[in-house]
């Protein structure tokens, strides 16, 4: 069962990748859909087992890879409790994409190369998921980055998805360099790349150091922060997340799968699976609660200003990601993985419903160009409000709440629980991090959904109505008329060159559209998950009781903390409650009741927004530190390396002397007899000259 869920999305991409031609575009879509469906089919009985405690953790061999000298590498399927949950997340979210791509991507003529990519893309996460050995791990690691970079880059004629692909590449290089250099230190210092007899041994070496750039240091901090950098960059940690916003210049739906299930998760996963490996190292957990509570604060904090309704989800991505870091910093791997899990059910939907937003608008992504759009497109309103309060956290313990509620606060009250000064620091900056969820994501509702329409200045609005009257006019596909960034301190409800609340002539005939069946389907599903998938899977993730019998031997589940977090004050429990309701009504002042608040807040207080609003000014930091180096390093060796000395006193040289060569011999070949004959006698009397004297 375990290689039939693996290994028929490989299967369907090669089907789709290769035969596109011969079996055209339903076909392929077919294959792929229908595969991915089926391994999510047989993934949750997997999952269920594990719930029930019928299934037992267990490893399916498929061939034996390498075998040198002391290195042996298996390929080998490991299924236990942490792979079945990744398991029915990955497929689930994957296969929910795929149908949501048949409408999204209805007009794109490339769609059997899509739906491959795809479907490759959740193979090498599956790989990722399965592996049994860190060199398994490393190949679904590197293969989710080639599937990004294919996938990011898929409109590959728009200049700006190029370089976002590029961008993801470069940047995992650093963190994957990390990780790998982390795979052949724990080589050397253990002697295998099996996961479980490293994991078994790694308490022994507790208090053991090694020579690393002249120093003595921790043996396990070493080899845990090395693979930590692999995580960072894998899962956009301040640092190296430069590339996850970027990312958004893909189709909507790869942005839900790379957000959602894939790529992102990989890093939580890792630090998860290597838990025992970390537990050893006090100074490694506290550098990943520490990376994690500032990258949530930083993506909380630039996500309050964003303006294109992807970029809003993308950083809270970042921030979401930085939560699930600190539970594991904490030591609270259950919490984290909660976190992933409800996590993907209810960010595939705010992805997939900005998607249909987007679809609606006709490929108009600012939300300053939205509004008023819950009469147009309910179903997707409606889809975007589930997922909106299950990340805002909205419950009442000991009733109900959506899926951020447990798994969220899980985080929050694990870190206050955890006593330590980086528990406590995590603590504040989870609060105030869901403070500003709260605000970012009800402002994008209220632009989204609510006000009077601001249509009227969105170009792509103005190309519809043209295109509807007969006026046709090419654009790129997902990509809005997004305004300049002095532009974007206007909010357009101020009475300024930006206001738009009422449409002028030529706009005001266009009606948003409801998506079609086969795009709501996944919007429907996922809905239901981010409703119900905290309040019904909390006891077995998080329960002491259950959660230990649920992770044996998966995770290193710490139960004391489990039972910590029950006994802490009601303050610190509700304290994700109380922030949440405060975003609330600060986006609901702010986008519904007085609408000039933002323009006057940005006027004022401009220093702070433009830095918020330019990323912390991370890209341009990155430009002046890097880019601008390695572009005047490259024109050096260009110009001077190879330019000034190889090429010319290489093939550029040697074709000189040739030219020069045959010049001279061209000008000896006269055409007169007399010529030819003063040469050869000339050359006779050289040759009996040089025999006479030899």
């Amino acid at each position: 069962m375990i290689t039939a869920i693996v290994f028929l999305p490989l299967l369907a991409a090669i089907v789709a990748g290769l035969g596109s031609r011969m079996i055209g575009n339903v076909a392929a879509k077919t294959v792929t859909t229908g595969a991915l469906f089926a391994s999510c089919a047989l993934s949750w009985p997997v999952f269920i087992d594990f719930m029930t405690g019928a299934a037992t953790a267990h490893v399916v061999p498929v061939l034996t890879f390498i075998q040198s000298g002391d290195l042996a590498v298996d390929w080998a399927l490991r299924v236990d409790t942490l792979t079945a949950v990744m398991l029915v997340v990955v497929t689930s979210v994957s296969s929910l994409v795929h149908l949501y791509s048949w409408g999204y991507m209805a007009e794109d003529p490339s769609q059997p190369r899509f739906f491959a990519y795809l479907s490759l893309f959740t193979f090498a996460m599956l790989m990722l998921v399965t592996s049994d050995s860190l060199v398994q791990m490393f190949f679904g690691w590197e293969g989710v980055g080639l599937a990004s970079y294919l996938l990011i880059g898929f409109w590959y004629h728009k200049p700006s998805a190029n370089a976002a692909a590029i961008k993801a590449f470069v940047v995992n290089r650093v963190g994957d360099f990390g990780f790998s250099l982390g795979i052949f230190g724990t080589f050397l210092v253990f002697g295998t790349v099996s996961i479980p007899e490293i994991l078994a041994a790694a308490p022994g070496y507790a208090g053991a150091s090694i020579g690393f750039l002249g120093y003595r240091v921790d043996l396990m901090t070493l080899l845990c922060l090395l693979l930590f950098v692999g995580a960072m960059g894998k899962s956009a940690q301040l640092g190296l997340h430069t590339w996850l916003p970027d990312a958004m210049e893909g189709p909507t739906p790869v942005s839900a799968l790379i957000h959602a299930a894939t790529m992102v998760t990989a890093g939580v996963f890792m630090v998860c699976r290597l838990s025992p490996m970390f537990e050893v190292s006090e100074t490694a957990m506290h550098v990943v609660t520490y990376v994690g509570a500032a990258t949530a604060f930083f993506a909380a904090t630039v996500g309050t200003t964003q303006t294109d309704i992807k970029r809003v989800i993308a950083y809270s991505t970042c921030s979401q990601l930085g939560y699930m870091f600190m539970a594991a910093g904490v030591g609270a791997y259950g919490a984290a993985m909660f976190h992933l899990f409800t996590h993907a059910f209810f960010k595939a939907l705010l992805f997939l419903g900005a998607g249909s937003v987007i679809h609606a608008m006709h490929h108009e992504q600012d939300m300053r160009y939205y509004g008023g759009l819950r009469k147009h497109i309910p179903i997707t309103y409606w889809a975007m409000m589930a997922g909106t309060l299950a990340i805002t956290g909205v419950g009442i313990a000991g009733i109900f709440g959506f899926a951020g509620f447990y798994s969220k606060d899980a985080i929050i009250e694990a870190a206050f629980a955890n006593g330590s000064t980086s528990g406590g620091v995590a603590f504040a900056i989870a609060v105030f991090a869901a403070l500003l969820t709260s605000f970012y994501s009800w402002r994008l509702v209220f632009l989204t959904f609510f006000g009077t329409p601001r249509w009227a200045g969105s170009e792509h609005i103005q190309h519809a109505v043209h295109d509807a009257h007969g006026h046709g006019h090419d654009h790129d596909h997902d990509h809005g008329a997004v305004p300049s960034e002095e532009d974007a301190g206007h909010d357009p409800h101020t009475h300024d060159a930006h206001d738009h609340s009422h449409p002028v002539e030529g706009t005001a005939g266009y009606h948003p559209h409801e998506s079609p069946a086969n795009m709501l389907v996944p919007l429907i599903v996922l809905s239901v998950g981010a409703v119900l998938a905290g309040w019904f899977f909390a006891p077995f993730f998080l329960d002491p009781e259950h959660g230990a019998a649920f992770w044996a031997g998966s995770i290193a589940f710490d139960e004391h903390l489990m039972h910590a977090m029950h006994g802490i004050p009601e303050l610190a429990k509700l304290s994700a409650t109380i922030v949440m309701v405060i975003g609330f009504l600060i986006a609901l002042w702010a986008y519904v009741l007085d609408r000039t608040i933002p323009a006057r807040f940005t006027a004022q207080f401009r220093v702070l927004y433009d830095f918020l609003l330019h990323k912390w000014y991370f890209d341009e930091l990155y430009h002046h530190l890097f880019v601008v180096p390695a572009f005047w390093l490259g024109r050096f060796f260009w110009k001077k390396g190879d330019q000034g000395t190889i090429d010319r006193f290489g093939p550029n040289g040697v074709a000189a002397v040739a030219v020069r060569a045959g010049s001279a011999a061209r000008a000896a070949q006269s055409g007169y007899l007399y010529t030819y004959a003063l040469v050869m006698l000339l050359g006779l009397a050289a040759a009996a000259t040089w025999a006479m004297v030899g």
